[in-house]
C-alpha cells in the first residue's frame, strides 16, 4: 500500500496486523494511507496559503474523522503546532496534549511538547514529556523478538530505531537535564533526578546529575536518601566519580562508629578511578582526585592520625591549587590546623596564610586559626 510522505506523517501505530506492528514496537507512528479521505483532506488544507483558514480547517479535519485515531492524533498536532507559529503557547501545549491521548509514544510529539514547555519556562510539563520520551528511548532494546526473525534481523532493527530517533531522544535528555541544572529548589530538583534517572540509565550527563542529587540532599539534610542514591549509582557504574566522592563526603561528616572508616574506602576508590596522575589527566579528574584526598586526610584528623592525615592533604592542595580555589582554601585550612596540632608552627603559617588568601567559607576560621598560631609563636618567643 502507498503512503503519503508527510513532513510529520511519521508517528501512531495503525491498528492493523501489518508486519511491522507485529514487532511491538515502542515508538507510535502516525500513517495515513494515500487516497483516503483523509489523505484527500490533508492535501486540501497543504494547499491553503491562510494561516488562519488552515487552522480551522484542521479543526474540522479533527471532528470529521473523530473515529480515526490516528488522524486525529495528527490534526491535533497541526493545531498545536500552528498555536505555537502564532505565540499562543498554551493552546499549542493543549492541543499537543489531545495528540499525546491518541500517540503516547510518538516522540515527535513529545520533542515538540517538550520544546513548548522549554519556552513556556514551564519545567514541570518539560520533565513530563522528556522523560516520557526517554522512556520510549530505551524501550528498543526491550522489544520482544518477532517470531520468525533471526538475531541478526533484529539486531538490525533496533539499531536502525536508535539511529532515527537519536536526534530526538538527545534533545529530550538535554532538556531534562537542563531543567535540573536550572531548578533552584532542592526538593523539586531532586524530584527531577528521580524522574531522569530511570528515564536516562546511560545518561551523558551521569556525573552532574549525580552531582546535583548530592547537592540537593545536601540541602534537604536528607542523609539516608543520599547514601541510598549513591549506592544504587555505584550498582550501575561502579566506577562513577560523582558517586564515589558522594558517598566518601557524606560518611566523613557522619558521626556513626564505621562512618569514617567508609568515607576513607570511597574516597580512595575515587583516587584509583580519577587516575590525576596519568599525563592525559584533566582538570576535572584532577580536581575529583584532590578533593578525595582531603577527604582521606580529614577522616585521618578526626581519627586522630594527625600524621598520616598530612600526606593525603598536601597531596589535595597540589591537585586543587589553582583548580579549585574553595576546595584548595579548606584543604590547607585543615593542613595549617594539622600542622598546628604537631606544634609544627612554620608550616602551619604557611599553610593557613594560603587559605586566609583566598575569599570564602574556609577564611574566617584560617584567620583565627592563624592568629591563635602566631600567639603561640609569640609566646614561645
Amino acid at each position: 500500500m502507498r503512503h503519503s510522505r508527510w513532513p510529520v506523517a511519521l508517528l501512531v501505530v495503525l491498528y492493523t496486523a501489518s508486519f511491522s506492528l507485529v514487532l511491538q514496537a515502542q515508538v507510535d507512528r502516525i500513517i495515513i494511507p494515500a487516497g483516503t479521505p483523509e489523505d484527500q483532506a490533508l492535501q486540501a488544507i497543504s494547499n491553503e496559503p491562510d494561516t488562519q483558514k488552515k487552522l480551522a480547517m484542521y479543526q474540522d479535519f479533527v471532528q470529521k474523522f473523530a473515529s480515526n485515531p490516528a488522524a486525529v492524533a495528527y490534526g491535533n498536532w497541526q493545531i498545536s503546532q500552528s498555536y505555537q507559529a502564532t505565540g499562543d503557547l498554551q493552546m499549542a501545549l493543549e492541543y499537543g496534549d489531545k495528540a499525546l491521548i491518541g500517540s503516547p509514544h510518538n516522540l515527535d510529539i513529545l520533542v515538540s511538547q517538550a520544546g513548548i514547555a522549554q519556552q513556556m519556562k514551564n519545567n514541570a510539563k518539560l520533565m513530563d514529556y522528556s522523560t516520557r520520551g526517554g522512556e520510549v528511548c530505551n524501550s528498543f532494546a526491550k522489544e520482544p523478538k518477532p517470531a520468525g526473525m533471526s538475531d541478526q534481523e533484529f539486531a538490525s532493527h533496533v539499531e536502525d530505531e536508535k539511529n532515527s530517533t537519536k536526534s530526538s531522544c538527545e534533545f529530550l535528555e538535554a532538556t531534562a537535564f537542563n531543567a535540573i541544572a536550572t531548578e533552584n529548589d532542592a526538593k523539586t530538583r531532586i524530584s527531577y533526578i528521580e524522574r531522569f534517572t530511570p528515564a536516562f540509565p546511560t545518561s551523558r550527563f551521569e556525573d552532574q546529575v549525580t552531582s546535583y542529587a548530592m547537592v540537593s540532599l545536601s540541602e534537604l539534610k536528607d542523609t539516608s536518601r543520599l547514601v541510598a542514591y549513591g549506592e544504587k549509582t555505584l550498582q550501575a557504574n561502579p566506577n562513577s566519580l560523582a558517586a564515589l566522592l558522594l558517598l566518601a563526603n557524606t560518611y566523613v561528616e557522619d558521626p556513626k562508629p564505621g562512618s569514617l572508616s567508609k568515607a576513607i574506602t570511597y574516597a580512595e576508590k575515587a583516587i584509583a578511578v580519577a587516575k590525576a596522575d596519568t599525563p592525559d589527566a584533566d582538570r576535572s579528574h584532577r580536581v575529583s582526585a584532590g578533593v578525595a584526598h582531603y577527604t582521606v586526610g580529614y577522616a585521618y584528623l578526626k581519627q586522630d592520625k594527625t600524621a598520616a592525615g598530612i600526606p593525603e592533604l598536601k597531596t589535595a592542595g597540589t591537585l586543587l591549587k589553582g583548580q579549585d580555589d574553595q576546595s584548595y582554601a579548606l584543604t590547607m585550612f585543615r593542613l595549617g590546623f594539622a600542622y598546628a596540632k604537631l606544634n609544627r608552627v612554620s608550616e602551619a603559617r604557611d599553610a593557613l596564610n594560603e587559605a586566609v588568601r583566598i575569599s570564602g567559607p574556609a577564611q574566617q576560621p584560617a584567620q583565627d586559626l592563624l592568629a591563635k598560631v602566631n600567639a603561640a609563636r609569640a609566646k614561645g618567643k
